[in-house]
């Protein structure tokens, strides 16, 4: 049996949590940032959890994360 190949985009931007859950970035922090105010930019600094309806997809995409 062939191994699965892991999806290197989804990889990039999720990571797994020793619980088991999955984690990732906010958007809107990368360019632009000058119109966007102090407090909206700081509440993106923090790492957000994935939904537990996109975990199943996000399982599929990353089989080796472990």
């Amino acid at each position: 049996m062939p191994k699965i190949k892991t999806n290197n985009s989804a990889a990039k931007r999720f990571k797994r949590t020793a619980s088991g859950g999955y984690k990732c970035a906010h958007s809107h922090l990368n360019h632009i940032l000058t119109k966007k105010s102090s407090k909206r930019k700081r509440n993106l600094r923090p790492t957000g959890m994935i939904s537990d309806s996109d975990v199943r997809a996000i399982r599929q995409m990353m089989p080796y994360s472990v």
